[in-house]
């Protein structure tokens, strides 16, 4: 069993920065892929980046050059980073992180965080 524990939500001007945590611990399979996903008031889930240590990274479009994911693992934990720039006022939502079912992007996540809010106003 995987536990995954967001943080560094909050409220932010257009034009901020936050950073995201995610620390992961439990049954750890500190080699699969993690990624973060947003969901927006009224609006499915989405996408936002992914990172493996076999593929790279990948992001969305919509953040792309903003949005920076990283990863580290220490003995016991896996943590997982999102840099956010340039943040708009769209990238409010609730932000998930996500530990995938694999060490590629295939199969999509099997584990979710309980999310974090962000909120950027205009």
């Amino acid at each position: 069993q995987v536990q995954l524990a967001e943080s560094g939500g909050g409220l932010v001007q257009a034009g901020g920065s936050l950073r995201l945590s995610c620390a992961a611990s439990g049954s750890l399979f500190s080699n699969r892929a993690m990624g973060w996903f947003r969901q927006a008031p009224g609006k499915e889930r989405e996408f936002v980046a992914a990172i493996t240590w076999i593929a790279g990274t990948r992001y969305a479009d919509s953040v792309k050059g903003r949005f920076t994911i990283s990863r580290d693992s220490a003995k016991a934990t896996v943590t997982v980073y999102l840099q956010m720039n340039s943040l708009k006022p769209e990238d409010t939502a609730v932000y998930y992180c996500a530990m995938y079912g694999s060490v590629s992007f295939l199969g999509g996540p099997a584990s979710w965080g309980q999310g974090t809010q962000v909120t950027v106003s205009s």
